[in-house]
């Protein structure tokens, strides 16, 4: 089965000093960029999506900003397809599907921010495209969220969404898994 990863919103406005900063940021960053360096090894496909806001009021992830920018970390190389989207569903209005069809892809790999919001969406619009799916958990991050005028921590924020992915989306495991279970892919 051939896979690919995708790597969602990376970008310098959830990392430190960035205008929607991410809890444990740098370790999740750090935890993508083995994933990248992992899959360049192999040759294996890698799609970059970037977050371009255009909504009116958005606060980040603004056009010609620096914090709209692919995080140094994981910057695409000249051969590694950048999708730009403008809502949480990685698909919606790009053309991520054609790409991953055109490279004969089945299974896609997928990390990144938010958990809540962009991860979510884009692990779900790709197993209702027929893609199986694994979310690597620890090379996602999220943010405290409010309800009910209480704070949700981001890593019970976070576990809630990885299990619900879990439960019938994709297969849910740590870089350190992936990695043991990646020679199974060739």
């Amino acid at each position: 089965m051939k896979t690919a990863l995708i790597l969602v919103d990376l970008q310098n406005d959830y990392f430190p000093g960035g205008s929607m900063e991410l809890i444990g940021m740098n370790a999740v960053g750090e935890k993508a960029a083995q994933l990248l360096r992992f899959f360049r090894k192999n040759k294996w496909p890698t799609f970059h999506i970037q977050h371009i806001s255009i909504q009116k009021g958005a606060t980040f992830f603004l056009p010609d900003t620096d914090g709209v920018e692919i995080h140094e970390s994981i910057r695409s190389l000249p051969d590694e397809v950048v999708v730009h989207k403008h809502y949480p569903n990685s698909f919606r209005e790009t053309d991520l599907y054609e790409h991953l069809s055109a490279a004969a892809i089945q299974r896609v790999v997928i990390c990144g921010a938010m958990s809540h919001m962009c991860i979510d969406a884009t692990t779900r619009a790709a197993a209702d495209l027929g893609f199986g799916c694994m979310v690597v958990h620890d090379a996602c991050a999220t943010r405290n969220l409010e309800f009910g005028g209480r704070t949700i921590p981001a890593e019970d924020v976070h576990g809630s969404f990885m299990s619900a992915l879990g439960s019938a989306y994709a297969k849910v495991l740590s870089f350190k898994d992936f990695q043991e279970q990646a020679d199974n892919f060739k």
